[in-house]
């Protein structure tokens, strides 16, 4: 199989535990755990007479390691509350410009949970080796080393806070965000839009995808949501071996970013007699959630985006400038995907039996939702016009499949269209419009025996089922 477009489960899990603010702390304070009884042994060596530390190791009293550790441990637990509270702000100031779902991107940011993990840890360390410093046989037991060690800590940290200061200066502007989600919506694209596996050596067996399909509209069972919530993630490697145990095809209904409703078809199976099996193993083969994430839902990435500018284009905010950047890298992204992408992705075993067959955004459904809400809140805005007619063009430009190119110049049209209606100033107005024309002399040059406006979007799908929902 084409092993490297399949969905990996570790890349979920790993996405799981980068989305919180407590991994990295812990493994930082575990870390520091296994520093200190490294240090804490070294120290008692060298207590018994057993070794003797180099000149650059701190020497002094038990009362004067306590004090150097008791500061130590205030100073950066004052810093750690100072940096928590940034990172407050920080997500108050996404929730209130960039909107709710941009708050997970800053939570995942490895700064800042770098930089809480680093102040944690270092307090930790200091708590450590003051609880260390005790009475002993040849007078009282000082942690030299581990002393140095804590002032070494002490200095990263410093380190540490201005780094923090500097990213998050960075984090909060508004292009570092947008070209952070269009970099994972890029990695996502590309690890999505990939052909259809096949089995070992290429083989394809047994009946085609046309043909399961007409056979699950005859006969097939249903299988129950069975959770409430927003459909997170496929576990394609598993559905398939449920699939093959079975003897069955698996039809899903629903793709990830979709809101499920507990009891409704998540997915139809066929011969309709595996049904039973498939629904015990299929609740090990997908994860429900409160929220989307962009992991295999390539449409979150694009509505972030949408999301942004439509927000920058609102009478409140009127920044018109970042509803332009988020057209060029929503230009960007679709410009990635290729020609293997399709609403259909079918998974076969390794002996080339179709055993799943599952559902993505159709190229159609991402074209209109990166330009209609944007072309919609920017009426009566050239500006915004000619930016997304010149994203168009670059789209247009890196495309070779026909209804693709129908599906471009069509919403080039309803651009075109929709300053004729709003566009008061002639000299504006043209402005678009040369630009519209440009790109149907372009499309026009792609396929010349055509007339490039007036066509019907997105084309026939010969492998949709009648109950398939809109994407």
């Amino acid at each position: 199989m084409f092993a490297s477009c399949r969905f990996r489960v570790h890349d979920w899990r790993r996405e799981r535990l980068r989305t919180n603010l407590w991994l990295v702390p812990a493994v930082e304070a575990a870390a520091v755990v296994v520093l200190f009884a490294g240090t804490l042994g070294l120290d008692s060596t060298a207590y018994q007479g057993g070794l003797s530390f180099p000149s650059w190791v701190l020497s002094g009293s038990a009362d004067g390691a306590r004090q150097v550790l008791s500061t130590i441990a205030a100073a950066i637990i004052t810093v750690a509350g100072l940096v928590f509270s940034i990172t407050i702000v920080a997500l108050t100031l996404a929730s209130t410009q960039f909107g709710p779902r941009m708050l997970r991107n800053f939570i995942r940011d490895r700064g800042t949970q770098f930089t809480l993990g680093t102040f944690v840890a270092t307090f930790l360390y200091s708590m450590l080796v003051l609880a260390a410093i005790s009475p002993g046989p040849h007078g009282d037991f000082v942690p030299h080393l581990s002393v140095t060690v804590a002032l070494a800590l002490t200095l990263a940290d410093l380190a540490m806070l201005i780094f923090f200061i500097h990213h998050i200066a960075r984090a909060i502007q508004l292009p570092q965000v947008i070209a952070g989600i269009a970099g994972d919506l890029a990695r996502a694209i590309e690890q999505e839009g990939c052909a259809d596996a096949t089995g070992a050596g290429g083989r394809e067996r047994g009946l085609s995808p046309r043909e399961l399909l007409d056979r699950m509209t005859a006969a097939s069972a249903a299988v129950q949501t069975p959770a409430a919530g927003y459909l997170q993630y496929l576990r394609h490697d598993r559905l398939i071996a449920i699939a093959r145990e079975s003897g069955a095809v698996i039809h899903l209904l629903h793709r990830p970013g979709h809101f499920l409703v507990e009891g409704s078809p998540l997915a139809l199976v066929w011969p309709p007699g595996a049904a039973p099996k498939v629904a015990a193993g299929l609740k090990r083969g997908q994860v429900t959630g409160p929220y989307r994430t962009l992991t295999q839902d390539i449409s979150f990435g694009i509505d972030q985006l949408v999301e942004i500018a439509i927000r920058a284009l609102s009478p409140a905010v009127n920044d018109t400038f970042t509803a332009l950047t988020c057209i060029d890298w929503l230009g960007d992204c679709l410009c990635r995907i290729g020609p293997g992408w399709h609403p259909e992705r079918v998974h076969r075993d390794t002996e080339g039996y179709v055993r799943l067959i599952a559902y993505q955004a159709s190229y159609e459904r991402l074209v209109q939702r990166s330009f209609e809400k944007i072309r919609q809140a920017g009426v009566a805005m050239p500006a915004v016009m000619i930016r997304q007619l010149d994203a168009l063009h670059k789209i247009l430009e890196r495309t070779d499949d026909p209804d693709r190119r129908r599906l471009l110049v069509e919403q080039a049209d309803l651009v075109a269209a929709s300053c004729r209606a709003s566009v008061a100033e002639p000299a504006d107005a043209e402005d678009v419009l040369r630009r519209h024309r440009a790109l149907l002399e372009l499309a026009e040059a792609q396929e010349p025996d055509q007339v490039v406006t007036g066509f019907p979007s997105g084309g026939f799908n010969a492998m949709d089922l009648p109950s398939r929902l809109p994407s």
